[in-house]
């Protein structure tokens, strides 16, 4: 049961916010009884807390299965684009900028364990772009990922909309792609944005 509630609740706090859903909702939702909740979950904010956990581990398991498909740097960014887009298509605010506005001690704790995740991405990445040709080699890797993690941070900290966010992320793969390619790596690009345009 304990499984089903967080699946449900993770669901409905994606579509429709953290801070709009009730515990009553989920409930009904299930079913269920509110008190068969709170027999798993003392209030919402380890409920909230347990959802964003659960949605790192999805999506940094779906992040792995396309870094395992063996893409070229700059295709495999973009396919991680897509899959964020498709996660998050339906709804209708950030869930950062729900987090941080409504949660913030719960947002501080996501932003601890993504910073981590996502420089590691990150570096994975560009080192790998370097290795083939698609990145320069003089490039200094670390200030490329402050500089792309604190533009994707900004975008999903102070954008409200969703459909706004996944523009202005796009936008920012682009500008980070194109600051850092080879001539190989912006012809890849150039694939990759005609093939991924909203």
């Amino acid at each position: 049961m304990k499984c089903k509630i967080i699946e449900k609740a993770t669901d409905m706090f994606l579509k429709h916010g953290f801070k709009s859903i009730t515990m009553d909702d989920i409930a009904n939702q299930m079913g269920i009884s509110k008190k068969t909740i709170y027999k798993y979950y003392a209030n919402k904010e380890e409920l909230i807390e347990e959802a964003t956990n659960l949605t790192h581990e999805k999506i940094h398991h779906i992040i792995e299965e396309i870094i395992g498909k063996d893409y070229n740097p700059i295709e495999e960014n973009f396919v991680i684009r897509r899959m964020f887009d498709d996660l998050f298509n339906s709804a209708d605010s950030t869930p950062l900028f729900q987090l941080k506005k409504h949660y913030p001690e719960i947002y501080e704790k996501v932003i601890c364990k993504e910073t981590e995740s996502c420089n590691h991405l990150f570096r994975q990445n560009i080192q790998k772009g370097i290795a083939n040709n698609y990145y320069r080699q003089d490039l200094d890797i670390e200030s490329s990922i402050r500089f792309y993690y604190t533009l994707i941070l900004e975008i999903n900290e102070t954008t409200a909309l969703e459909k706004d966010t996944q523009k202005l992320e796009l936008a920012a793969l682009e500008y980070h792609t194109r600051a850092i390619a080879t001539e190989k790596g912006i012809q890849e690009l150039e694939k990759q944005l005609l093939i991924h345009k909203l």
